[in-house]
């Protein structure tokens, strides 16, 4: 790799061996915590392989153009694939692993357009949130509940301008949330964000209008609004809060006439009630606090209302904590230990149903190249 980024030519290639095990108090299934599902075991979370060609955004003198490729194997595939992309591997035969082209997507810089304009086309990460799917992106190896139930990618295009130092505005066009432009389920959404940073660069605040449509019940077509602030507390410490509100119109009631597609949920809609809007919040809290230049701690605070069910199958309030520690050893090796503590307040819903609460102690290594 050293080699080959080394060459004259700026498209890199790198990527990472994200093997994971875990000790839990469940038997069957750790789910909804994610992404180390699979109780007592280990399991190989993420293979991948990018390939990318940056632009130079930091300049306002000439056109640029880049482009980024992604490709994932692994037990993670689950939480990125999308219907209409390999998706059969999941939908129809739910297999422990399998493969995703996570992001597929070119970039082009228009470097007269206010401070500075890109635009990209494609399949890319679903914009919002503190947490990406990609394992080195996050703080910790396992997500909170609020990432694992959210949207996760997107295919369509998007606009990112820079209006100043301190605004920032995003404006898209997608074939809705998790699904494929040439799938049934496609239907025209938009996605509008804005971050401002304050003069001091201490504080920002970063919300999003995320894949808005008709919400109508179709594959993952969730009307999300979201807002993540970030604190800087000291050089070492930092806080890092999301929340989001979001709802899917006429989703089917578990307990109507009707079929419901495959790789969704259905609602716990009142008595009679054929079909009902299935609505959900939650929020996160992130502390970081470095301890050297190769370690830092992080606790992680987490709060989920599935009101409906319709995100994890259980109709009830949802919490976790997590305490982790990460450690590089040089530039290559990072050993992510953590426990974690799971409790639905409402009705077991961990285990398959069979618990209210759920301890996890797991640690996962990342091998990067």
């Amino acid at each position: 790799m050293t080699a080959i980024n080394g060459a004259r030519s700026r498209t890199k290639i790198y990527g990472w061996i994200a093997p994971l095990g875990n000790l839990s108090t469940s038997k069957h299934s750790n789910l909804p915590a994610a992404n180390h599902i699979y109780p007592s075991s280990i399991q190989l979370n993420q293979i991948v392989l990018n390939v990318e060609r940056l632009p130079d955004t930091v300049q306002t003198d000439h056109f640029d153009w880049g482009y980024h490729l992604t490709a994932l194997y692994g037990t993670d595939y689950r939480f990125t694939n999308d219907k209409g992309y390999f998706s059969s591997q999941l939908i129809d035969q739910n297999n422990r692993y399998g493969f995703d082209p996570t992001m597929v997507y070119v970039d082009l810089y228009l470097p007269h357009v206010a401070q500075g304009m890109n635009i990209r086309a494609g399949r890319w990460i679903s914009p919002p949130g503190i947490e990406a799917q990609l394992s080195p992106f996050n703080y910790n190896l396992s997500h909170s509940l609020l990432y694992s139930v959210d949207p996760f990618t997107e295919t369509g295009i998007i606009g990112t301008i820079k209006l100043s130092d301190r605004w920032l505005v995003q404006l898209g066009l997608t074939a809705s949330h998790d699904v494929a432009p040439w799938t049934p389920d496609a239907k025209p959404s938009a996605i509008a964000c804005v971050s401002f940073t304050t003069a001091s660069a201490r504080d920002n605040l970063y919300g999003c209008a995320n894949g808005i449509s008709d919400g109508k019940y179709a594959y993952n077509n969730v009307q999300q609004y979201d807002l993540t602030w970030y604190h800087k507390l000291s050089k070492t410490m930092h806080i890092a809060t999301e929340t989001w509100y979001m709802y899917e119109l006429d989703v089917p009631s578990i307990t109507g006439p009707i079929t419901l597609e495959k790789g969704t949920n259905g609602a716990y809609c009142r008595p009679n009630q054929v079909r009902c809007t299935a609505p959900e919040y939650a929020i996160v809290n992130y502390i970081e606090k470095q301890l050297s230049l190769h370690d830092f701690l992080s606790f992680r605070s987490d709060f989920l209302n599935d009101k409906k069910g319709q995100r994890t199958t259980y109709q009830t309030r949802f919490s976790e904590n997590t305490l982790s520690w990460n450690h590089w050893f040089g530039t290559t090796v990072q050993l992510r230990p953590g426990i974690r503590f799971d409790h639905a307040w409402d009705r077991p819903a961990y285990d398959n149903g069979t618990r209210a609460s759920q301890f996890t102690v797991s640690s996962d290594v990342v091998f990067h190249f």
